[in-house]
């Protein structure tokens, strides 16, 4: 049985989705969740792209040593070097170089011929082999370059010392037996395929990402590059946890394995989820919240029976926990400590001490606290670990709000920044949430706009907390917010301040 490698690109690809970008903290904890996967490659980062890329990879190179770390690079000696300094302290360092290769990017991108298009390709890999010896050669809009041309391509990469070669679906347009055609027509026709890996990296346009990663694995790839949760641009990537599966599941066709701690899926999708503010959807295969549950009768008569009459996976393969009432307000730290861990989470003793204090808090307002509570109190310290800089960023002291219908709503709010508290009145908006906004803007001076606003409940009944996630926009960049708490109010003032912080640190705010 082969071994597939996974190149997950979560942290390079997966941020370009709208709303998805980490701060340094986040990213070198999805990173070290990465590592404890098992994942075989992690691309840290454009190091060109900005001072912060350069910075992630750089730290992500620094502390990840089970994984390779890599950074992608134009064909460009600039983009070359960038990469390779900041892979300087990396145990595995991979330099992973692009150029487009189709008709449509020659002609009109890059204004090159054919033969100029090769050379390129051959000068940069020979170029990165200066710096390291695992070097990633990807052919930009490959599934829509002549087959003959990409035989060249491929065939100059690895002559010129490219380990690994990945032939990307770059938009999405590929079916999968396109996909098993173009790899079979590679290994059969390239002379030298067998002294470098082949990968795919396939976008998810036509929903058809993970199908046309298998297909080329069963064509002969030895590496899949997917995200966790599926994220990335336009319509997403592979799905990491979904192309895994598959494979561990139907090894009978595709006689494939991958290095894949496969129970730690789900807390590692729930982290990605946390940090990014883009959950996961209830019906996602493999991770969503609704994966393995049975409503209809039918199904539920045959699982009591048999669980294999309906599941072809168990649900503690992939991590997902069957308790779920778990702990009440006479439960202790010990406890809840346990529980995180179940849930995923290690907690460290700053962590659980200010989550327990929450969790009693939240104990004194709900009889029967869910897993989806300690989860949502473990993601909102998660937020506030990243996006607060103590007394130095805004945090919530109290609210006093008055609505009537067809009236304009009046607060009182005071917000505390550096030990001071700060507090203004307003009267105004279209609703208690707007009036909420146009206060947080006054006192903290953030000329922002609300883009997106979504709430709901985390768990059933009516003492649920509610979940709420903001985006706001300030220059044309959109920053997230989240919090959670019974009172919605609250949670949607936390959720702002926790975006404008997000502000603050990025220094457009003084």
């Amino acid at each position: 049985m082969r071994t597939i490698k996974i190149f997950d690109t979560t942290l390079r690809d997966g941020e370009q989705s709208p709303g998805a970008s980490m701060n340094l903290r986040e990213k070198i904890e999805v990173a070290a969740a990465l590592a404890e996967l098992g994942v075989d490659v992690i691309e840290a980062g454009f190091a060109i792209a900005s001072p912060g890329d350069f910075e992630s990879v750089s730290e992500v190179a620094r502390v990840i040593e089970s994984s390779s770390v890599c950074s992608l690079a134009r064909c460009v000696e600039k983009d070359i070097d960038a990469a390779a300094e900041s892979l300087k302290s990396a145990k595995q360092p991979r330099i992973h170089v692009f150029l487009a290769t189709s008709p449509i990017h020659r002609e009109y991108k890059l204004k090159m011929t054919p033969e100029r298009n090769i050379e390129a390709v051959r000068e940069s890999v020979r170029y990165a082999r200066r710096f390291c010896s695992d070097i990633e050669f990807s052919a930009e809009d490959a599934t829509r370059t002549e087959i003959d041309h990409l035989c060249r391509i491929v065939e100059t990469a690895i002559d010129a010392g490219a380990t690994t070669v990945n032939i990307p679906d770059t938009v999405g347009y590929a079916t999968p037996s396109e996909m098993f055609d173009r790899i079979s027509n590679l290994m059969n026709r390239v002379p030298n395929i067998n002294n470098a890996v082949i990968s795919v990296h396939n976008h998810n346009d036509l929903g058809m990402a993970v199908a046309t990663s298998l297909a080329a694995v069963l064509a002969g790839a030895g590496q899949i590059e997917c995200t966790i949760n599926g994220l990335g641009e336009r319509a997403g990537n592979c799905s990491l946890e979904e192309v895994v599966m598959a494979m561990r599941t139907r090894h009978d066709v595709y006689n494939a394995k991958t290095k894949i701690i496969t129970q730690k899926l789900v807390p590692t999708s729930r982290l990605v989820a946390t940090v990014t503010g883009l959950k996961v959807p209830r019906n996602k295969a493999i991770v969503g919240q609704n994966a393995f549950a049975h409503e209809s009768g039918i199904h539920q008569d045959g699982m009591l029976k048999n669980p294999t009459t309906y599941e072809i996976m168990l649900p503690s393969d992939v991590g997902f926990q069957k308790t779920d009432l778990v702990l009440g307000k006479h439960s202790g730290r010990a406890a809840l400590a346990d529980r995180a861990k179940t849930l995923g989470f290690e907690l460290d003793a700053d962590q659980l001490t200010k989550i327990f204090s929450e969790f009693k808090k939240l104990a004194d307002r709900k009889k029967n606290i869910y897993n989806d509570d300690i989860l949502a109190l473990i993601e909102q310290n998660i937020h506030e670990q990243h996006d607060n800089l103590e007394n130095e960023s805004w945090s919530f002291v109290e609210y006093n709000l008055c609505c009537r219908t067809a009236k304009e709503p009046s607060v009182v709010l005071t917000l505390r920044k550096n030990n001071r508290h700060y507090t203004k009145e307003i009267s105004g908006g279209d609703g208690p949430i707007d009036a909420i906004f146009l206060a947080i803007r006054d006192i903290t001076g953030a000329d922002v706009s609300l883009k997106e606003y979504s709430v709901q409940s985390v768990t059933g009944g009516q003492d649920a907390q509610g979940e709420v996630t903001i985006l706001i926009n300030k220059n044309g960049n959109t920053y997230r917010g989240y919090a959670v708490s019974t009172d919605t109010i609250e949670a949607s003032t936390v959720a702002i301040l926790n975006a404008v912080n997000r502000i603050c640190q990025s220094a457009e705010l003084v």
